[in-house]
């Protein structure tokens, strides 16, 4: 399948003009779109480090120079499970923002994101997304609201260098979870940091357990969704898991209120020899934490069980129920350009990645298909002269992740239910004496009033 786009070519960059879509909106009635002028505020990740906001700013320049009319001004915009939802409220989030798949339908459901569809059934590859990608954006009509910009398995990222210092082989990564214990332990044992560390607050704790859960075999909500399924003797057994790791191995560090910021920044300073994540955590690790490549390793999660299965999410780019008509077509431009372009066509998938590898930005880290196994073997060949990341030592992650069976994330109150798993995960990496039965009883009733509500 091979996406050719055409647009009209402005400093190496193509794009549909501003003009055409911003008519095509007129249709709707608004009348604000006519000059086909607009200033859009847009998410960028906050911390970068220098390359990458150089790259970021000449991408808006180029964007700016093929759209006449449209302004692009960047603000600082990491999602965050205990602060977006005042944020939104609050009209404080950029016109265009990301979220995860979690929140998307939710989101929808209740009016809290702009309608694009329309716009988006006009981008070329409307119908080509992945449908258990799309999906996560879409209304209960099937309208697409949110665009998928990425998608993820999760991964075991791991320190090469803290494995050899441990007299493990960086190149053979733990295969079961017994075996990631004992090399969490040897690493503990050898370099005094945290052999194995986890996410426990701001909703990562929840997510986290809840793709050890999966791996495992089991699962945290029923499968039609009617219901949580939190206190389960799988559940018990990832707790009493990390129970012994962080009591009876002594492996997991003093740290125990990580969310994703802080442990990425501590595995990227070698304080970390394995954490488990979203498995194209690279580039963030590169560019925001400055991870030197040389330690990076990447891996697959073990799965056992009777039905065990690889946690996938993704992560949605949405806009503003606050933006007038002409700022969502100039967000729909700029999220087709700058997410979407790089991956969908090949002009600009060959710019971006030529551009990045001359500002040294990772490219070619793993990551799913927003589209199909096909486009995105495609796309690895428009890209591959340009790919500086560390495939080699990716290749455990990217020789098997295919062959693993995905699980989406439970779908009724998601962030509110990992929310209340934070709890019992901090509560057994802090309290030798943790009560696991009492506190899954107790959270698997919270669960349950907030399913019936």
């Amino acid at each position: 399948m091979t996406f050719k786009i055409t647009r009209a070519a402005a400093a190496g960059v193509a794009l549909v003009s501003a003009g055409a879509l911003l008519a095509g909106c007129s249709a709707t009635g608004a009348d604000d779109a006519s000059d086909g002028t607009a200033t859009v505020t847009v998410a960028i990740d906050a911390g970068l480090e220098p390359e990458a906001r150089e790259n970021f700013d000449a991408r808006v320049e180029a964007f700016e120079q093929a759209n006449e009319g449209i302004t692009i001004e960047a603000q600082e915009y990491t999602w965050t499970g205990t602060t977006f939802a005042a944020d939104l409220a609050g009209g404080t989030l950029p016109d265009v923002f990301t979220i995860p798949f979690t929140d998307g339908r939710g989101l929808i459901a209740g009016g809290q994101l702009a309608d694009i569809s329309a716009l988006v059934a006009e981008l070329p590859y409307a119908d080509e997304f992945n449908p258990n990608v799309a999906q996560a954006g879409q209304a209960a009509d099937g309208s697409q609201w949110a665009i998928p910009i990425a998608a993820y398995g999760q991964g075991l990222h791991y320190n090469r260098t803290l494995f050899e210092a441990a007299g493990l082989d960086p190149d053979n990564p733990p295969t079961t979870w017994e075996e990631v214990r004992e090399a969490a332990d040897a690493i503990s044992e050898a370099t005094g940091e945290a052999g194995y560390a986890t996410m426990t607050s701001s909703n990562t704790g929840g997510w986290i357990l809840t793709t050890l859960v999966d791996a495992f075999g089991g699962r945290t909500e029923s499968d039609d969704a009617s219901a949580p399924e939190v206190d389960s003797a799988e559940v018990a057994e990832v707790l009493e898991y990390l129970h012994a790791m962080r009591w009876d191995d002594d492996s997991m560090g003093s740290n125990f209120l990580y969310d994703w910021s802080t442990i990425n920044q501590d595995f990227a300073a070698g304080r970390i020899g394995m954490y488990v994540s979203g498995g194209g955590n690279y580039g963030n690790l590169i560019t925001q934490n400055a991870l030197n490549p040389d330690d990076y390793g990447l891996t697959t999660l073990p799965l056992t069980g009777d039905d065990p299965g690889l946690l996938g999410g993704g992560t949605l780019a949405a806009v503003s129920p606050k933006a007038s008509e002409a700022e969502q077509a100039a967000a729909v431009k700029w999220i087709d350009y700058y997410y979407m372009a790089k991956i969908a066509d090949e002009d600009e998938a060959v710019a971006t990645a030529k551009l990045a590898a001359s500002l040294d930005q990772p490219v070619g880290a793993p990551e799913l298909p927003v589209f199909g196994a096909d486009q995105y073997a495609e796309y690895q060949g428009w890209i591959s002269p340009y790919v500086n990341v560390p495939v080699d030592q990716m290749a455990p992650y990217t020789d098997a992740i295919f062959d693993q069976p995905l699980v989406a994330e439970p779908r009724v109150a998601t962030q509110e239910v990992y929310a209340l798993l934070d709890s019992v995960v901090q509560a057994v990496l802090t309290d030798q004496n943790a009560d696991i039965p009492a506190l899954l009883a107790g959270v698997q009733a919270q669960a349950e009033a907030l399913y019936a509500r």
